[in-house]
């Protein structure tokens, strides 16, 4: 089982950084949406950096439910709109 988990750690940690690099705010640079957008982008990325801080403390629970947190806030930004977003395979568009 302890094989599965990490597999499937690794595969979500890709599939965070994958969508943080894709992830373009839509907004304008003057709207109150941009802030939202800036907060989403800052949760997934602060998710995704304590995701790597729980695989270097061996801890692959907390790591997984990191990265998937993190993938789930710019999923939701994704359907709200705020990001500029074409992979149906990573964001629920």
């Amino acid at each position: 089982m302890a094989a599965d988990l990490n597999e499937k750690v690794g595969r979500y940690e890709k599939l965070l950084k994958k969508a943080l690099e894709l992830a373009q705010p839509a907004p304008r640079s003057s709207s109150h949406l941009m802030k939202v957008a800036d907060d989403y982008l800052n949760m997934a990325q602060s998710y995704y950096n304590d995701g790597l801080h729980f695989i270097k403390i061996e801890d692959p629970v907390n790591a997984l439910v990191c990265f998937s947190y993190g993938h789930a806030w710019l999923d939701a930004g994704a359907r709200l709109g705020i990001f500029d977003v074409d992979d149906n395979v990573l964001f629920t568009i």
